[in-house]
């Protein structure tokens, strides 16, 4: 914060000790200074410091849509530094600050042990904010702020026993049209552990299964779900993040998913231990169903800073994948994805007709399915040339190449 001549104050700022740290975490040591420069001699009765840090969330909601808040305080410390050390002071015990010299003012504290801290957060409609405050206390005059935010980011590992447990769940859906009923689709699906970090791939194992009349698509995204919570109120907000997904299948067909991965992108890890405020995490694997609602299946998540170190689950994700894989034996593998087909490989003439891509943009878009007729191309006729019937004997009349 700079302050013009008038104030009698050319400079009043916070920096701290490690200038390129980009997060702390519970029981680090945060240091820095506040520094001070006036442009003319002026008079100080005091400086002190306060680091604070805490969750609010405000949003309109009710009847009336006024506006609710609610703040839960994680962190609060004070500090009071001693100017006596560098500044002189005068007969009404008020201390001197010189003209064009830079005096830097000393602080730290520690913050607290684990299991006391939130990490920062920042949503729609509400956040976890830690910041440093200065306030400068002159006589006879409004105090002065100054204020330096930091991060806090806990350390979540997520080689945990219960996040290296496998997640599985199924689920069907009667279809119906013009309420006739319609056959039904089907998802089975496993995932080998819920723990995962930011650009690890998660592998997925299911099964799609259709006996209605339409041509279904499965498919897969990562969800972040925001909860926040004001006087017994929630409210909340889902967002996809990433997605995948397979091939179509027509009536009376299944697919089969075995190892297809998804990637884990930058994301802020789980928040955990926040009373007003949660952030979420899960894979929403779910069938678009054309003219009906998808079939949705969600498996849970925990995004952690740890990443998976592949030590002590080795023999659980076997035997869950050995598992999987042998209650699906019966089913047939999937067919290759044309994806994995070398360009150079691909024929450029007529290919057999493909179901139009009628949901790239918005899965709600119900769309309709479209065929694409093929494109026959002939083969040119053969080269040839004419020959005069007089120079050429009968047999060799006309000579092709």
């Amino acid at each position: 914060m700079v302050l013009t001549a008038g104030s009698r104050l050319q400079l009043f700022q916070l920096q701290f000790s490690d200038a390129g740290r980009s997060f702390y975490s519970s029981g680090d040591k945060l240091s820095g200074s506040v520094q001070l420069q006036a442009a003319q001699p002026c008079r100080l009765s005091g400086l002190r410091v306060t680091a604070a840090g805490c969750a609010r969330v405000e949003h309109r909601g009710g009847k009336n849509r006024k506006n609710r808040s609610q703040e839960v305080e994680y962190l609060k410390y004070e500090e009071e530094l001693r100017l006596e050390e560098e500044l002189s002071t005068d007969s009404d015990g008020c201390f001197l600050l010189p003209a064009n010299k830079t005096f830097s003012f000393q602080f730290g504290f520690e913050l607290p042990p684990p299991g006391r801290l939130v990490s920062s957060f920042k949503g729609k409609f509400g956040s976890v904010r830690y910041y440093v405050r200065a306030e400068l206390q002159r006589p006879s005059q409004h105090a002065l702020q100054c204020e330096k935010e930091f991060e806090v980011e806990e350390p979540l590992d997520v080689n945990q026993a219960d996040l290296l447990a496998p997640a599985a769940a199924s689920k069907q859906k009667k279809v119906t049209c013009m309420f006739i009923p319609d056959g039904q689709v089907s998802i089975t699906a496993q995932i080998d552990r819920k723990g995962f970090c930011e650009g690890e791939d998660i592998s997925i194992n299911a099964k799609f299964e259709n006996t209605c009349s339409r041509i279904v698509v499965p498919k897969a995204a990562i969800i972040a779900k925001h909860s926040y919570v004001v006087n017994g109120s929630t409210k909340v907000l889902r967002q996809k993040l990433s997605a995948v997904r397979g091939n179509h299948i027509i009536s009376g067909m299944c697919d089969m998913w075995q190892g297809k991965t998804i990637r884990v992108p930058k994301l802020k890890p789980t928040l955990l231990g926040c009373d007003i405020i949660r952030v979420d995490y899960a894979l929403m694997i779910y069938l678009h169903i054309p003219g009906s609602e998808k079939l949705v299946l969600e498996l849970p998540l925990v995004i952690g800073t740890i990443p998976f170190s592949g030590v002590g689950s080795r023999t659980s994700s076997m035997s869950s994948q050995a598992g999987s894989m042998s209650s699906w034996s019966s089913f047939p593998s999937a067919p290759p994805s044309y994806s994995n087909i070398h360009r150079d490989l691909r024929v450029d003439g007529p290919r057999t007709p493909l179901l139009h891509d009628y949901d790239d943009g918005d899965d709600d878009d119900e769309g309709g399915l479209f065929m694409r007729a093929p494109e026959v191309q002939y083969q040119p006729p053969p080269a040839y040339r004419e020959v005069d019937d007089d120079s050429v004997s009968p047999p060799q009349a006309v000579q092709v190449f």
